[in-house]
């Protein structure tokens, strides 16, 4: 997520140039050929051109507005995941004690389930995150100019592995469990609802104060499963390739149709085709761009939601629920990013 103010100018011509030249190139070849060959079927009336370039104007107004909502429905859930995670925390404090206990638990042991139960929350958010970070064969972070554009941030679920950040959270059994399965944030919210039906046995809560934990959980895995579909559901590839297509038949088109309009203004002043042309060109296909970036709010890109940064602000919360003093320190932004 992008946090500074503005863009810097020369990120986006860095984002961009590989366009920019193919646009000059366009502009330009029947430019030349036109003024020196005076080529004068070349020049195609401005009339088409204008309908096709409102058409893909709109088109592109409504990928950026779906792929927003994308984005946008993609913050919305991890919110609810933090909202959750927070109460999860506090019921566990303040739900599981000695009252009703059979064998009542000293402070310590008592201390030490809050903290398991806890720590394992923090250990699905690992596992959650790690999970929405791996690449899918429609994402785009692949594509040249996302590649070089990586530098400018780093992917902490792509230095570490899995196994790496989770063994803190979990005990050996846990790990061995839990790397063993394909989706292993589902399972360690099994292995949390296994833990309250031991915890029901021992009296250490009661029937209702269960039924509210174990609704927290169905949360979880609601929450999990609409960032599994935002994940694994596309954007229509129909919607994202056609117009990927119109775009740049508006672009190949575009000079054959300023060419006449410029020379109405002068012999000279078709050479104005040039510049004009890659402007234009340059406007249509960075709001193309633009749309492109936001349809994949997990694929570890600079515009993705930041559920490494938030999972952070969750576990220093949790932790400090359990009165602990020796804190990680918030994730900071990269060069104006933040994952």
């Amino acid at each position: 997520m992008h946090i500074k103010k503005s863009f810097g100018l020369k990120k986006v011509i860095m984002w961009t140039r590989r366009d920019i030249y193919i646009f000059v190139i366009i502009a330009t070849v029947p430019t030349i050929i036109y003024e020196s060959f005076h080529f004068q079927w070349l020049a195609l009336p401005w009339l088409p051109m204008a309908i096709m370039g409102t058409a893909v104007a709109f088109i592109i107004g409504f990928q950026n507005n779906a792929t927003y909502n994308r984005l946008w429905e993609a913050r919305k859930i991890y919110g609810a995941i933090v909202n959750s995670s927070r109460t999860w925390g506090m019921m566990v404090k303040t739900f599981i004690t000695n009252k009703q206990a059979q064998q009542p638990l000293s402070d310590n042991e008592l201390k030490a389930v809050h903290g398991r139960l806890i720590y394992r929350h923090i250990a699905w958010l690992t596992a959650l995150r790690h999970q929405l970070r791996q690449p899918r064969e429609w994402e785009t972070m692949s594509k040249n100019y996302n590649i070089e554009y990586k530098k400018f941030f780093t992917v902490s679920e792509h230095e570490t592995s899995l196994e790496n950040d989770i063994t803190f959270y979990l005990s050996a059994a846990d790990t061995k469990y839990i790397l063993s399965k394909q989706n292993r944030a589902v399972h360690i919210i099994n292995l949390q609802a296994e833990d309250l039906k031991e915890l029901l046995n021992r009296g250490l809560i009661d029937n209702f104060r269960h039924i509210e934990l174990q609704r927290v959980l169905s949360d979880l895995y609601e929450h999990q499963g609409k960032c599994e579909r935002i994940k694994n559901f596309p954007y229509p590839r129909q919607y994202a390739t056609l117009n990927l297509y119109f775009v740049w038949l508006f672009v190949i088109f575009l000079p054959y149709g300023m060419i006449p309009e410029f020379e109405k203004l002068g012999h000279y002043m078709t050479w104005l085709t040039i510049p004009f042309c890659v402007l234009v060109s340059w406007i249509f296909r960075t709001m193309d761009k633009i749309g492109e970036s936001s349809e994949n709010p997990f694929q570890a890109g600079p515009n993705d939601i930041p559920i490494t940064a938030l999972s952070r602000t969750i576990e220093i919360d949790l932790r400090e629920i359990l009165d602990e003093m020796n804190l990680p320190k918030p994730i900071e932004a990269k060069n104006g990013i933040l994952m």
